[in-house]
């Protein structure tokens, strides 16, 4: 897909988020936090369960179809790089549908191995 990244990066998302869709591993957990978000506004659901924690991941997980995620603000990450095994990542997600609104959640991420995942919330607040 040579179309923008849903994420904004200002990539593609053949260069960006579709690796990670398709397999790669995310170096960062500011980028695995952009590729969920992209699973969100794209609809993939089998990406977001692999991508979060096996400890905390829910049995299944259903996306409201009538959601439309538009855009992320990332406003700030702790830690979280390449030689780190955990991280935070704080956002701003913006959706319409019956209404509009924003996710504003601070996340935690861990690494195993090679892999970064989504663990939980540790705030989140959500606005109309």
């Amino acid at each position: 897909m040579t179309t923008r990244c849903p994420c904004l990066s200002g990539e593609t998302y053949d260069a960006c988020c579709g690796p990670l869709h398709r397999g790669e591993p995310a170096p960062t957990a500011e980028r695995l936090m952009r590729s969920r978000f992209s699973a969100f506004a794209l609809g993939d659901a089998g990406y977001l369960l692999r991508s979060w924690h096996p400890t905390t991941r829910p049995a299944e997980l259903t996306l409201d179809p009538d959601v439309r995620w538009y855009r992320l603000d990332i406003e700030r990450t702790e830690r979280g790089g390449p030689f780190d095994t955990d991280g935070v990542v704080e956002f701003v997600a913006h959706y319409k549908g019956a209404e509009r609104g924003s996710l504003h959640e601070v996340s935690r991420f861990v690494r195993d191995g090679r892999d970064w995942f989504y663990v939980d919330a540790v705030t989140a607040d959500r606005r109309a």
